[in-house]
């Protein structure tokens, strides 16, 4: 049997799924998956390896309408995930309304030459008739991708899915090491877990107006020494991120070892600081230093 390898990328609205579908695909917790919508900033890649092929996903942030330059570079990983790719991956749910985004779809459909598969995630939610009437409004809006129903929740036709990308997978030498699961380092994936806890404990904009910096990682005798800088805009937003006498940082950086011990497999000490860095989300030479793409 000719082996396969190729990529594939997974693309839709914010909120959908598809961080959660990546981990489910992968095998591994690679993208944070919560409820709340624009979690994903960057484009994260998880890598399948089995005996036949090698599967190099792309998780993608939510395509959105950009009202700052932070969602400018979001929706550029986005509109990336377009080019290069062997099998794109549309996800949709139950609860969104198909008219969101148009002018990406638009773009979608222009890919003649590449395997589209479009997921209909969360139905758990809805019943058949829906279900039915769904299906049929994605075949007019992508006519030429294949549609299958899913609940990542479940997991649902998640196998299904993923056999069938395989089938759609063209013939090539794996890209990656067999041993590689992302490309993203270490560091990066404790910062997205300090970030994924901000997410989940904190309200509003909180956790929209922070990023996430490692700034030293040491690791020793089994112990891996760890010192996080939380940024934020806004002096007051410092004070709600650290709480009163230091209760809720000392949370977040509790549920952060946690994790990242877990991550590891690992013992953690870490210490987090916060910093004030006054409007970083518009300014191009801060988002640079962050690692998101910028022009000038």
């Amino acid at each position: 049997m000719a082996y396969k390898s190729g990529f594939v990328n997974i693309v839709g609205n914010p909120n959908v799924g598809k961080s959660t579908l990546m981990n489910l695909f992968v095998g591994e917790r690679i993208s944070i998956a919560t409820f709340k919508s624009q979690t994903t900033r960057h484009r994260i890649m998880g890598i399948l390896n089995e005996d036949d092929c090698q599967i190099v996903f792309s998780d993608t942030p939510g395509v959105l309408k950009p009202h700052y330059k932070l969602q400018e570079s979001m929706r550029a990983f986005s509109d990336e995930a377009l080019v290069d790719v062997d099998v794109l991956v549309y996800v949709t749910d139950v609860v969104e309304t198909q008219e969101k985004n148009l002018d990406f779809i638009e773009n979608v459909n222009k890919l003649k030459q590449i395997p589209k598969i479009v997921i209909i995630n969360k139905i758990d939610l809805t019943d058949q008739r829906v279900l039915e009437k769904l299906v049929d409004e994605w075949k007019d809006l992508i006519p030429d991708a294949e549609i299958y129903p899913v609940s990542a929740k479940a997991r649902f036709n998640v196998d299904r899915v993923l056999d069938r990308i395989k089938d759609l997978l063209p013939e090539n030498p794996p890209y990656f090491d067999k041993d590689q699961l992302t490309d993203k380092p270490v560091r990066f994936f404790v910062s997205e877990i300090i970030r994924e806890k901000i997410l989940l404990y904190y309200d509003k904009e909180i956790p929209y107006c922070v990023e996430v910096q490692v700034d030293s990682y040491k690791e020793s005798d089994g112990l891996v020494r760890i010192e996080a800088i939380v940024f934020v805009e806004h002096e007051s937003q410092k004070g709600i991120v650290i709480g009163h006498q230091g209760v809720a940082l000392k949370k977040i950086s509790t549920e952060a070892r946690k994790s990242i011990e877990k991550f590891l497999d690992k013992k953690v000490y870490i210490r987090i600081f916060v910093k004030v860095k006054k409007g970083w989300r518009n300014s191009t030479k801060e988002l640079n230093q962050f690692g998101y793409k910028q022009n000038s």
